[in-house]
């Protein structure tokens, strides 16, 4: 039998979260929850699913409707429960996009762009005070940090203190998160003229737990290497990532 990641505690837990979004509680469901946290534990094709999860074409479509009625992101955010909002820190990563992940259809998105190491896609990502998800987004490697922070800010709930690295040194930026009740703290880069006289270095050394989340969400092979060809269906494996975090929460 492959090794599963739910304890009962926990599957409880996540199968109440699921029954509220309107998932039918077939006999099952744990069968195919557990399929599809194996694919993205382990990085396989759908096809190579063990038989110990059902059929795998069954598990894939499963994970492709919920996907498909947003169902899984839905999932994530029920399960952001009283986050600790006094700081939060953003940051984006890079994935490598396998091959496998190309051939999508042409009307369907993909958010897979070319950067200096191929073909990628960028995770753009903010955690709370104690390094837990709350929010992200998904677009081509090629994207700036500072091009999509304003649609990731105008999404978050009120935050006390929003921190980032130089890359999002922007005053717009800035600005937008004053205006939403927030303090910035973000680096200026050596070019500025008006310098960092203003910045709250000890509470930026704590930016590393943005980078923690990225090293465990990346735990998931499905992650850490992008092979879903669908931008929605990347987007449902990193919810389901996010909402495994939460789980013990």
């Amino acid at each position: 039998m492959p090794r599963q990641l739910f304890t009962d505690e926990h599957w409880n837990k996540f199968k109440t979260v699921l029954l509220s979004l309107r998932i039918y509680d077939k006999p099952t469901l744990r069968q195919t929850v557990e399929g599809i946290f194996y694919r993205m534990r382990v990085g396989c094709p759908w096809r190579d699913l063990p038989a110990a999860f059902g059929k795998w074409n069954a598990v894939y479509k499963r994970f492709n409707a919920w996907s498909l009625q947003e169902k899984l992101m839905r999932l994530f955010q029920a399960l952001v429960v009283e986050p600790d909002l006094e700081w939060a820190f953003m940051d984006g990563s890079i994935v490598k996009a396998h091959q496998h992940s190309s051939g999508a259809a042409h009307e369907q998105e993909t958010a897979i762009g070319k950067s200096v190491a191929g073909n990628t896609t960028k995770i753009h990502r903010v955690v709370d005070a104690g390094g837990l998800p709350i929010h992200f987004s998904v677009t081509g490697g090629e994207v700036h940090d500072c091009k999509e922070a304003p649609e990731l800010v105008a999404k978050l709930p009120p935050v006390e203190y929003m921190v980032a690295d130089k890359g999002y040194d922007s005053e717009p930026l800035r600005m937008q998160i004053r205006d939403q009740g927030a303090v910035p703290v973000i680096p200026r880069k050596q070019s500025s003229t008006i310098g960092n006289d203003e910045m709250d270095w000890c509470l930026y050394k704590y930016r590393h737990l943005v980078e923690n989340l990225f090293a465990r969400l990346k735990h998931f092979r499905a992650v850490a290497t992008r092979y879903d060809k669908l931008k929605r269906n990347f987007e449902s494996v990193i919810a389901l990532a996010c909402a495994f975090i939460w789980l013990p929460m």
